[in-house]
């Protein structure tokens, strides 16, 4: 069998604050094959790392996140200890030991996202397949293949796996990550057959972990990735 990815939900979620510094540092001292992140674009331009479009769930904040800018931003506190990353600074900490699954999540983060990309490719070492550009966004993912054809695409879904397939075709998207609840067997089949990978999310429970597995998927999302 396939050495199924391990892949780092917003860093190691289960054990530190999402998508913090200490988080994707913690995901790597656990062995992730790679981590996945969230990104927006805040009101001075930087792309920074943070799942909601509004501040309250997690930090001391209030509002859209991207009415803020980046110096506003770093003083907050994420769940009291800990500050908002930019997707440079978590890039320089994972400095290449794992790949990086970039989800975008606002507007105009599909080209902010690329240029960053690829001045770690071409400046800093990286490859691109050291990355993958992942949404529920059909509008971004199109941006983003637009804008650099050599950045491997993901088609997030979590309602119709036949309408993530038709789209991901159109994008030459290399996966579908799809909500592991979507999947059987013969879904992940069929999948294959069309030539795309599957990096299944957000799968915590060991049973379901060990089912995907049976299933045969290429990459499981998790918030322990110690349990892959």
């Amino acid at each position: 069998m396939t050495q199924i990815l391990k892949i780092g939900h917003r860093g190691a979620r289960g054990y530190v604050a999402e998508n913090t510094l200490p988080s994707f540092q913690k995901a790597i001292d656990l062995g992730a094959d790679g981590i996945e992140l969230d990104v927006h674009v805040c009101a001075s331009g930087a792309l920074v790392v943070f799942h909601d479009f509004t501040l309250g769930r997690v930090t001391n904040g209030k509002g859209k996140i991207s009415n803020f800018t980046l110096k506003e931003l770093k003083k907050l506190k994420v769940l009291k200890n800990f500050q908002i990353p930019t997707l440079v600074e978590v890039l320089d900490l994972v400095d290449k030991k794992c790949f990086v699954n970039v989800e975008l999540k606002g507007k105009g983060t599909a080209e902010e996202a690329c240029d960053i990309i690829e001045t770690y490719v071409l400046k800093k070492g990286w490859s691109y397949s050291d990355f993958i550009i992942s949404s529920f966004k059909e509008d971004l993912l199109k941006k983003a293949f637009q804008h650099n054809k050599n950045i491997p695409l993901a088609v997030l879904t979590e309602t119709s796996l036949k309408k993530a397939l038709t789209f991901a075709e159109t994008i030459n998207a290399k996966a579908i990550n799809p909500d592991f609840n979507l999947l059987s067997e013969d879904a992940v089949n069929q999948i294959h057959k069309k030539g795309f990978k599957i990096n299944v999310w957000t799968v915590n429970e060991p049973s379901d972990i060990e089912r995907m597995k049976t299933f045969g998927v290429d990459g499981i999302i998790t918030d322990f990735p110690d349990r892959i």
